[in-house]
């Protein structure tokens, strides 16, 4: 693997067919990368326990494995249809020592966020970190093609239940702990084709800073990773064979990010080594400015 960051990754994803949501790994014929072979801990979690919504795959799935060899133990929020990705990430956890519980479920469901966090801490013994991750990703043509419940279930999923799980978690959370939650650069970029997602996106940007002041004075850090465009199930929902073949060709370092790019920020976020960080949110788009 070259150490060129233009060429470290596949630039292109030719024939990658397109899939019905949710998505899956396992039907993806470019398979991403998510640090399987690759990430390295250095014990930065060491006795933590974390809480990854949309854990199952993509970006989710490399916070999985590098959290894990860093020592913490998981617990992963996914749904039911998604159960063979989830097995799989399960089996790289435990590869690395670590538990990992699987808790499929809906988490536009009000109640699911609250099961999640209750199940977390009475099986694993508590919560140290929730990574506020899964997403809806929607599309539309035009205005009018903007569907009322695909919007409404957009903001459920992206940003209803963010707040419903950080209320949840907070209580059992001790000073050190953090909540890392997974923006966009369409929070800023804000690309036509995407407005209901890229309000989403921006809602979570504003509320990672809301959260922060919030949450700061029971020592609870709260911080953000903005992704560009990264090669996950997502990808092959909305969009066309064409479009995927050339996805990220246009940001500055020209081709799409892979999973295990972004592991690395929420590590850092996650552990003492983002101690004086809170409301932050991290660019990790390719070169795409989203100040």
């Amino acid at each position: 693997m070259t150490d060129d960051p233009r060429t470290r990754h596949p630039t292109s994803f030719p024939g990658e067919p397109q899939q019905p949501r949710p998505g899956l790994v396992a039907n993806m014929k470019t398979k991403p990368d998510h640090g399987e072979e690759s990430y390295v801990g250095k014990d930065l979690l060491t006795g933590k326990v974390a809480l990854i919504t949309g854990g199952d795959s993509g970006i989710g799935k490399a916070i999985a494995i590098a959290y894990a060899r860093e020592g913490a133990d998981i617990a992963l929020s996914y749904l039911a249809v998604e159960q063979e990705d989830a097995e799989d990430t399960q089996a790289w956890v435990e590869k690395a020592g670590r538990r990992c519980l699987l808790l499929p479920g809906d988490i536009r469901d009000r109640d699911h966020c609250v099961t999640l966090v209750e199940r977390t801490v009475s099986d694993l013994g508590g919560i140290d970190i929730l990574v506020n991750n899964a997403a809806a990703q929607t599309m539309n043509e035009d205005l009018d093609t903007v569907d009322d419940d695909v919007m409404q279930g957009a903001f459920a999923a992206n940003v209803f239940a963010m707040i419903r799980l950080a209320k949840a978690a907070a209580p059992h959370m001790k000073p050190g702990s953090a909540i890392v939650n997974t923006t966009s650069e369409q929070a800023k970029v804000a690309t036509k084709s995407m407005i209901v997602y890229a309000a989403t996106k921006g809602a979570i940007s504003s509320l990672t800073v809301g959260l922060s002041n919030l949450l700061v004075a029971k020592g609870i850090r709260v911080n953000a990773v903005a992704p560009g465009p990264i090669w996950t199930p997502i990808q092959p929902i909305a969009k066309s064979e064409e479009e995927l073949e050339k996805l990220g060709q246009d940001t500055p370092l020209g081709r799409a990010g892979q999973p295990a790019e972004l592991a690395p920020a929420y590590v850092l976020l996650a552990s003492k080594e983002g101690s004086y960080m809170t409301g932050a949110v991290i660019a990790v788009t390719g070169g795409v400015p989203i100040n």
